[in-house]
């Protein structure tokens, strides 16, 4: 799609605001340096973030031999921001400030058969209200809220294509969370969530080139690719967990079978555990959360069946992994979500023997892998950039906020 001046200004202030966050404070010569602008446009997109109360001026800074700089930092209480973190088991809410500290969390567990679109939006309401409470955010700037859903979604429409492990197919999420959130509304996935978190805070920070491998119930790459975040023609890169790992393997919810993330996602390892001991003690049917808590317990334990079943995981994810190496040749790896934070370290150090094992060695040598350092949920954290993104967007030339709008990029 071609992008319009509109578009580009859009990605300009925000790819300006960025820089004021993870450099504040910071003046105009350093901002043009960082993003490559020119130092008259990157005055003008200033002045639009100062109108718009989203930076403020902090004083000067001696130059060399020059008139002093005027410096520009982050307003963190100009305004705040809402990540959702809408997952298979759980809805987690955040909200952050305009430096993307949070201010207050919400947690609502989903128990299994509460996949039903009203029964999301409802748990979804439910947290989003808890943290404006929280925050006593009542009467506060609250610019937007960021949805992330696991599966391909059309971010003009706000619509919710298709998510595999609830058999979800065009269902209106923004329309019916609406009803519900009075707040400016933008949607995206977790892969690309995480992709942003790692970019602006977390391992990604200052890489052209990295994969973000996210780890839940289920599995998918967010992608990011000559230093932006890399979507695809239908906002839909970054599927990897539906790439094939074994010919004629596993069924996976897709409906083909061999798929990675039936080896590595949360049911898979539950899997995996049941082929090492069937009758094993650390597995809680039904309860994914409690299998994989176990089984990290059992680990740091040295159990030999919780330490085989991480070894078996860790075969399958390190050859899909390798195969992201060779395919991509990234900078850095990133292990993300909420299976890859409870296995932690035994899980990353047999991935990176796995990879080793079937990368070729010169991409492989450029590449690092990590677990996520990001402290809080990455997925609600991007989610919340998507809000600040919109928020950016729906802002006329002067700070005059029109209505909802997608996301420019």
């Amino acid at each position: 799609m071609k992008r319009t001046s509109r578009d580009i200004r859009t990605a300009n202030r925000y790819e300006v605001l960025r820089q004021i966050i993870a450099a504040s404070p910071t003046s105009r010569q350093e901002l043009a340096a960082a993003t490559g602008l020119s130092l008259a446009t990157v005055a003008t997109l200033v002045g639009e973030l100062l109108h718009l109360g989203m930076i403020t001026e902090v004083g000067f800074e001696d130059s060399a031999g020059g008139r002093p700089r005027g410096l520009v930092a982050v307003h963190a209480a100009g305004g705040t921001l809402i990540g959702v973190d809408i997952a298979e088991t759980y809805v987690r809410v955040e909200l952050f400030d305009l430096a993307l500290n949070v201010l207050a969390r919400a947690h609502e567990e989903m128990r299994p058969g509460e996949s039903r679109p009203e029964q999301v939006v409802g748990h979804v309401a439910a947290a989003v209200g808890s943290v404006v409470a929280q925050a006593g955010a009542e009467g506060a700037r609250v610019l937007g809220v960021g949805v992330s859903v696991p599966g391909q979604v059309d971010r003009t429409t706000g619509v919710c294509e298709y998510a595999p492990n609830w058999d979800w197919h065009d269902v209106p999420l923004l329309d019916l969370l609406a009803e519900h959130i009075a707040y400016p509304l933008y949607l995206d996935n977790p892969l690309r969530a995480c992709a942003v978190a790692e970019l602006w805070f977390g391992a990604a920070r200052g890489s052209g080139d990295a994969v973000v491998v996210n780890l839940g119930t289920g599995v998918g790459a967010g992608l990011v690719l000559g230093g932006g975040l890399h979507r695809g023609v239908s906002n839909s890169a970054g599927e990897w967990g539906h790439t094939t790992l074994v010919l004629d393997g596993r069924p996976c919810h897709c409906g083909d079978h061999g798929c990675v993330e039936t080896y590595v996602g949360a049911p898979g390892i539950m899997l995996n555990l049941r082929e090492v001991e069937p009758g094993s003690p650390l597995l809680h049917d039904g309860d994914q959360t409690a299998t994989i808590d176990a089984l990290a317990r059992a680990v740091a334990a040295d159990d030999p069946v919780a330490v085989e079943t991480v070894r078996r995981t860790a075969r399958c994810l390190g050859a899909g992994i390798a195969d992201l190496v060779n395919l991509l040749n990234p900078q850095v790896v990133v292990l993300s979500s909420w299976v890859a934070a409870a296995l932690g370290e035994p899980l990353l150090l047999a991935v990176r023997e796995a990879v080793a094992r079937h990368a070729l060695r010169r991409p492989l040598t450029g590449t690092r892998i990590v677990l996520s350092p990001i402290p809080t949920d990455p997925v609600c954290l991007g989610a919340a950039t998507f809000a600040l993104e919109g928020a950016l967007q729906s802002a006329g030339p002067r700070g005059t906020v029109k209505g909802r709008t997608a996301p420019a990029s």
